[in-house]
């Protein structure tokens, strides 16, 4: 059970830290700690994932919690099951991204309300650990629904496609098989690894990872003029990838920007977040695009909770979590993929060239530096750089100067601190990665 308890989930090795005995358990300790009268659960396509819901279900059950089962859904479909049923509470049995042999848990209030470290995850651990319940005098109700309807009508309402077009959808054997359900028949889908496969037997799901993508690239670069862009799934279809017509991998944070700049045409004066790691051109096409900016922490909970208090319309991270007030605040890539369709459909020029006038500064992407004390790490560039223009400690310590800005964050899990630098020219973005990769790594 050590350390499957994570900052925003539930996730262990199956079979061996994570056990259909733990999964009842917790699911007796969600039901103790959240008081639901209703839960939905969701799974991904990993063979593992019936045995958990089963164990799951009857753990919720026991403690008197009705359970609704979706079966197989992207974790999106859950959120928004939580959001159109009423639910008290949501869990999704996917580990993501992550190797076939994972799995777990993520765990959602009412209106699908993350549950993180802070949130509840300890506390339901803390429950686990005890193992003391006691069952409910009436043990709830199962009965299961199919979400996929009702989500497929919902998002299929923002289509606005005005030409053909041809996509190449790579599924990566996951749950971007129900996700895309969304766009079909909108336009045509030409799809990679479109059979479920909870062993991953192509790349990994995670379209973060440059590498994944190189199989969706090949095919785009064999077939020139064939495609307007390709889109890219994660395990859980919670995140998303893109490549522009050429094949050309399309950074995270400009696909935010364009998202952000289409949905303003109909939304002026709308709240825009946006991760504190993305480009400066991400707040400046907010802002011509008649938008108020914000800056984000990094991490669907911080994100989902900020989007609240401002009731904010959009927000995209730099790890492909597009987030969306018609979800609850919470991701759906599929709409994240329907927008980029409207748009190309509707443009004169391809992909490539509505990215161009945004893609115009020069960023490091991130680099991780292991570290045996990051405060003092932190204190050294704080002190190293007295004539920043702004500094600012939301999520890390991030400083900006009238040509260049960076951001330094520890990872949650190991003595890493990650670094994010952006230049207005390749040469300054360079020297200046240098210089502070130095200070951390002295």
């Amino acid at each position: 059970m050590a350390g499957i308890f994570k900052a925003y989930d539930i996730r262990g090795i199956y079979g061996e830290t994570l056990t259909d005995d733990l999964a009842f358990t917790i699911g007796r300790a969600i039901a103790t700690f959240l008081k639901p009268k209703t839960v939905v659960v969701g799974m991904d396509m990993r063979p593992h994932s019936v045995p958990l819901a089963d164990a799951l279900t009857r753990g919720l059950t026991m403690q008197g919690a009705d359970v609704v089962r979706l079966g197989l859904c992207s974790t999106p479909m859950s959120y928004y099951a939580n959001m159109k049923l009423g639910a008290d509470a949501s869990v999704m049995i996917t580990a993501s991204h992550n190797p076939g042999e994972w799995n777990g848990f993520k765990i959602c209030r009412e209106q699908a309300i993350p549950i993180s470290g802070v949130t509840g995850i300890a506390d339901i651990e803390k429950l686990v650990t005890a193992n003391i319940f006691a069952p409910a005098a009436v043990p709830g109700k199962v009965r299961e629904y199919d979400i996929l309807p009702d989500y497929m009508a919902h998002f299929r309402a923002f289509a606005d496609v005005r030409r053909p077009l041809r996509v190449l959808v790579d599924y990566a054997n996951a749950m971007g098989l129900y996700e895309a359900k969304v766009f079909q028949g909108l336009f045509e889908i030409e799809p990679l690894f479109d059979t479920l496969d909870g062993t991953f037997p192509n790349h990994e799901a995670n379209p973060l990872k440059l590498e994944t993508l190189a199989a969706a690239q090949a095919k785009v670069r064999a077939n020139p003029g064939k495609f307007d862009f390709a889109a890219c799934f994660d395990g859980d279809a919670d995140r998303v990838g893109f490549l522009d017509e050429k094949g050309e991998i399309i950074p995270m944070d400009m696909i935010t920007a364009l998202i952000a700049k289409t949905l303003l045409e109909k939304n002026p004066g709308a709240d825009i977040f946006y991760d504190l790691r993305s480009s400066w051109a991400v707040k400046e096409t907010i802002e011509a695009a008649g938008g108020k900016p914000h800056q984000s922490r990094v991490g669907h909970a911080f994100i989902k909770a900020q989007m609240r208090e401002v009731d904010a319309l959009f927000a995209g991270e730099l790890s492909g979590h597009y987030y969306f007030k018609e979800n609850s605040f919470a991701e759906s890539s599929s709409l994240a993929v329907l927008l980029i369709a409207n748009l190309v459909s509707q443009s004169a020029v391809p992909l490539s060239g509505l990215i161009a006038p945004i893609h115009r500064y020069f960023a490091s992407g991130e680099i991780n530096s292991t570290v045996a004390d990051t405060a003092a790490a932190l204190a050294r560039l704080k002190a190293a750089f007295p004539d920043a223009a702004k500094v600012d400690e939301l999520d890390g310590l991030s400083m900006e100067f009238p040509t260049w800005w960076f951001n330094v964050r520890c990872s949650n899990t190991e003595p890493l601190l990650r670094l994010n630098l952006e230049a207005k020219t390749a040469d300054e973005m360079a020297a200046r990665r240098d210089q502070v990769l130095g200070i951390i790594r002295q």
